[in-house]
């Protein structure tokens, strides 16, 4: 990452952390990560790539959009933002599509 990449990860990180709720050792304890891993990426610590994914999935936001790349949170593909979904949450999703679906057939 250059440097304005690594400025927009640390903002976006601390975002993300802080519309979580949780703080970051939660965040590191639930990802099984060592103690101070999210403190040192806000004080300019680079990622590895598969931590960057680990991230980005943890978060539901893509890659790309951690490190500036994109300004929308969310524009992972459809698919993978799928996966990345709780049971519950998918449930919720099918149920709302099948009520959509059935509007449209009604129009």
């Amino acid at each position: 990452m250059n440097m304005s990449e690594r400025t927009i990860f640390k903002e976006r990180l601390q975002k993300l952390v802080e519309k979580s709720k949780k703080t970051t050792n939660q965040i590191e304890r639930e990802l099984g990560y060592p103690r101070n891993t999210l403190h040192n990426y806000k004080n300019g610590g680079e990622p590895s790539g598969i931590r960057l994914v680990e991230l980005s999935e943890y978060f539901k936001v893509s890659p790309n959009y951690l490190i500036g790349k994109q300004n929308e949170p969310n524009s992972l593909p459809l698919e993978i933002y799928f996966h990345t979904l709780s049971m519950e949450e998918k449930c919720f999703l099918i149920s709302l599509s099948q009520k959509w679906l059935l509007q449209q057939v009604k129009v």
